[in-house]
């Protein structure tokens, strides 16, 4: 197929267009067979009263029911004492964690925005969008920071924050990273917890969404990086977040954030102004559910089976259609939710059109970097778990298709 002329991808391509595909493939949704897997939440309660007799249908529990936290503190390998258990989405502890730092401070120190100078983050890159878009809202610069097959250019990003007090913080994305599937490695999570900042209140804002979302029969460990913090003499340095959403029900798990006692009681302390306490009923029946780690890598395992077979269509497709093309390369990522594809420079955003044209609708070109500038308008994050099998296999070829017509003209 790499050899064949412009005139007949251009064909291909045409002929492609009448099928009248109408595939959506722009968020890494979980397809509705994954969710399925998760329908016993609706019968795993049998009251409404947890371990220590809360009425779950009732105020207060601000920092999650006590087997809540439990149940986190085993995944996350945390105790249950640094644990948080609170909305459906970690995003949303995100974003909290980012403004209660810019208007109210974290531990010991002023409020960020107090100095009058502009605040920054060190945003890798490609990453994931919707941090960049928290930055973005609040004002805060964003300094790009290219990954690496071991997570980071560390020597930059060590150089940039021992002489740039601005610099307040640092998107992570460690295991299987929005959209490359990079995972740091143990040097990497060991030099960001002990590397010099020139800012004291500087934070790693360490967004584990993947921990579990392996799809290779290696299950990839790493360092854990609260623990790292710690030996390095920087205890509050990092809050780790995490949830269900991709393990349950996407639109109504459970959240949870981990960190040192420091910013667990600061946390405590804010969000107890926000809200008078969390849907203690969903926490409950995701523990009666979940039950422990065991079970929820059992769980991810049958996610695994419906995963895997779409992600090697896509591989398999682009291969067939792409291989022998200059300048075009992909991930073949060992987990999470997203494959890299990368374009000859100036190609995306013409190859995201062209596929939006064939019926199959992408993230936006640039997603993947701050204020959506792709410097080189080459990464496309193809999102392939959605789809059933037979459309996955039919967007592949038409986004390896809307990719040969791009860079042919």
């Amino acid at each position: 197929m790499s050899t064949a002329t412009s005139a007949t991808i251009a064909s291909q391509y045409d002929a492609f267009k009448q099928l009248g595909l109408k595939l959506d493939m722009s968020r890494g949704k979980p397809a509705p067979e994954q969710l399925d897997l998760s329908n016993q939440l609706m019968a795993a309660l049998d009251g409404y009263a947890a371990g220590d007799g809360t009425d779950t249908r009732n105020y207060g529990g601000g920092v999650g029911l006590p087997e809540a936290r439990a149940l986190f503190a085993e995944l996350l390998d945390v105790p249950a004492a640094q644990v948080v258990v609170d909305s459906s989405a970690s995003l949303s502890l995100m974003h909290d964690v980012v403004v209660y730092s810019l208007l109210l401070g974290v531990p010991g120190h002023a409020p960020w925005i107090s100095s009058g100078q502009p605040v920054s983050f060190l945003c890798p890159v490609p990453g994931y969008d919707r941090h960049f878009a928290i930055c973005e809202q609040r004002g805060i610069k964003m300094i790009n920071i290219p990954m690496t097959d071991d997570g980071l250019d560390m020597d930059l990003v060590e150089r940039l924050v021992a002489s740039d007090a601005s610099i307040k913080g640092m998107w992570c994305v460690p295991k299987y990273s929005n959209p490359g599937g990079v995972v740091y490695s143990d040097e990497t999570v060991r030099r960001l917890a002990a590397m010099k900042t020139a800012a004291p209140d500087f934070r790693l804002m360490w967004d584990d969404a993947y921990r579990f979302h392996h799809l290779g029969d290696e299950k990839i460990g790493m360092a854990n990086i609260l623990d790292e913090c710690a030996k390095a003499g920087q205890p509050d340095r990092a809050i780790v977040f995490a949830s269900s959403s991709k393990v349950s029900w996407a639109g109504s798990g459970v959240a949870a954030l981990a960190a040192s006692p420091a910013n667990i009681a600061w946390w405590s302390k804010h969000a107890g102004i926000r809200s008078i306490g969390p849907d203690k009923v969903n926490q409950l029946r995701h523990v009666r559910f979940l039950k422990d780690k065991a079970t929820v890598e059992a769980l991810m395992e049958q996610h695994r089976a419906l995963l895997k077979p779409k992600f090697d269509i896509v591989l398999a497709q682009f291969e067939e259609y792409l291989g022998q093309v200059e300048g075009v390369s992909w991930t073949r990522p060992k987990g999470g939710y997203f494959i890299d594809l990368v374009t000859p420079p100036g190609a995306a955003k013409r190859t995201i059109a062209l596929a939006k044209e064939a019926g199959i609708t992408l993230t936006p070109a640039g997603a993947a970097y701050p204020y959506g500038n792709d410097p080189d308008d080459s990464h496309i994050r193809i999102a392939p778990s959605f789809p059933s099998l037979d459309e996955i296999r039919q967007a592949a070829k038409g986004i390896a298709l809307s990719l040969r017509v791009a860079i042919s003209r």
